[in-house]
């Protein structure tokens, strides 16, 4: 009988761990305009969020963010906030994608969030915008 970390620890993740690129850090407690921070005043700053809980939605973090609600949650195009193109909601039922909640859904939802990111994150390249090459951050 496998466990759930089997279904995560593909190959590619096995080898991000295995080079060191994956690095366990306490759970944020805010996002920022710029990444997310920490009560203790670390900041991290961040091109691009992906937030993927998957089950009951816990957002309080995003209240910093003001984003537009409907229907109760943040109001999104697909995964993309309204309000914010860089912050991508995934895992979260119907809203941000059908079925992206489950194992099988998640997958073409990520696809899809990834593909947006990229043409997001190229295009504000190009235009000179707020996102651009940065020398690594230091881990939080």
């Amino acid at each position: 009988m496998a466990g759930l970390g089997d279904i995560v620890m593909v190959p590619p993740v096995r080898e991000a761990r295995d080079r060191g690129a994956l690095n366990a850090v306490p759970m944020f407690d805010r996002l920022t305009p710029t990444g997310v921070a920490w009560s203790d005043g670390r900041e991290y700053a961040c091109d691009a969020i992906i937030w993927c809980t998957g089950f009951a939605p816990h957002l309080d973090h995003l209240t910093s963010l003001g984003l537009t609600l409907q229907d109760g949650h943040p109001a999104t195009v697909g995964t993309r906030s309204v309000d914010h193109p860089g912050v991508h909601l995934l895992g979260y039922g119907d809203w941000t994608g059908f079925a992206s909640a489950t194992l099988i859904g998640a997958g073409r939802t990520a696809k899809l969030a990834v593909a947006e990111l990229r043409t997001y994150l190229a295009t504000e390249e190009d235009q000179g915008g707020a996102v651009s090459p940065r020398p690594a951050a230091p881990r939080p």
